[in-house]
């Protein structure tokens, strides 16, 4: 494997991690209605004989700012769908109007703000964790190849530099995307 494909390969992982993180923090309640709140839950669609995201089946808009509106493209899956909401256990009650659900968004307590903060922080943790495990696993590609005489002694500390420059690079855009989120959080 040559340098440039290690080095593909480990920021392909730690795009991927940043990605991941990016899609769990939608999925985080903060006060405000977000489509990004409901649009991955898993809704089984007894007509169909399938599980489906919820976005697959309705269109989800926030028409003001406590308040998700989903309304189904089929009529006949609203009481799938309204099953789906009550359990994922996101603390939403789907209201239904005609063919239509109202989700209102409830503001969040002090305490929960709290929690949520430090729940972010974790999942933030974990995909540093995930981005150091590939350049470690970057590392060791390269001094195999080292070792094995396909690259020189130069291209390899090269190539432990780049993947260095990388990991600081994500690193530092995880910690933006959670100070982002975290200050979301906090706006009352």
């Amino acid at each position: 494997m040559t340098v440039i494909e290690i080095e593909k390969q480990c920021k392909a992982k730690m795009e991927k991690a940043l990605e991941y993180l990016q899609n769990e923090l939608k999925g985080v309640r903060t006060g405000r209605a977000s489509p990004g709140l409901i649009e991955h839950i898993k809704v089984a669609v007894a007509s169909y004989q399938s599980t489906m995201d919820l976005r697959e089946l309705a269109a989800i808009s926030a028409p003001e700012p406590a308040l998700l509106v989903v309304k189904p493209f089929d009529p006949g899956v609203v009481k799938d769908i309204e099953k789906a909401i009550l359990a994922s256990n996101i603390g939403l009650t789907p209201m239904t109007e005609g063919h239509a659900i109202r989700l209102p968004i409830p503001p969040l307590s002090g305490e929960r703000r709290k929690q949520l903060i430090n729940e972010i922080k974790k999942m933030a943790e974990s995909q540093k964790t995930v981005v150091r495990n590939a350049r470690r696993d970057a590392n060791r590609e390269v001094e195999t190849e080292e070792k094995a005489h396909r690259i020189s002694e130069d291209d390899s500390k090269h190539a432990q530099d780049a993947v260095q420059k990388l990991i600081k690079n994500y690193e530092t855009r995880i910690d933006e995307i959670l100070s982002a989120k975290q200050k979301e959080l906090e706006t009352v």
